[in-house]
């Protein structure tokens, strides 16, 4: 699997209320709706900006930390983010993204700017900055978490294939 979008950049220790604010989470439960959200106290123009199908979202250190609602993730793949890139990211938060399909890659994340077009190769463990001309080797994602993500997520794989395959 091969991702490739414009970065948009945010920095270390984002949280899931700043991912989607605690005033519409609860408000609010059409996915669709609370997406038009997305992170707007740290950037109110993000969601216009953000191409869908053809945008990652770049962070340092901790993404996605806080609570474990599956709100967070969700809105970021039906702002139409392609996958999420960062230093580290919260086990809860990383558990909860691959289980809905959407794909996240640790690297090191300062020498990619914002704009900056970029592919990643989930099976090779590569994310190259094709605007700066640079390769940054990452690990690559084990087999079953790539067909998890093929598949769409956890709930799909068990739909398509009835069990976990080695």
């Amino acid at each position: 699997m091969i991702l490739k979008g414009r970065s948009y950049k945010v920095g270390d220790d984002i949280n899931t209320d700043y991912i989607i604010s605690g005033r519409y989470k609860f408000a609010i439960t059409d996915i669709k709706e609370l997406a038009k959200h997305l992170m707007e106290d740290i950037d109110p123009t993000l969601v216009e900006r953000i191409r869908p199908g053809a945008s990652l979202l770049v962070a340092g250190k901790n993404f996605g930390m806080g609570s474990s609602r599956e709100q967070a993730p969700l809105v970021i793949k039906e702002a139409g983010i392609v996958g999420v890139v960062a230093r580290s990211f919260a086990r809860i938060f990383y558990r909860n993204a691959i289980n809905i399909g959407l794909p996240l890659v640790e690297a090191e994340t300062q020498n990619i700017d914002e704009g900056d077009l970029l592919e990643i190769d989930l099976e090779k463990g590569l994310l190259r900055n094709t605007s700066r001309g640079s390769e940054i080797q990452v690990l690559p994602l084990p087999p079953i978490m790539r067909r998890l993500l093929a598949d769409g997520g956890l709930v799909p794989y068990f739909k398509k294939r009835g069990t976990i395959q080695p």
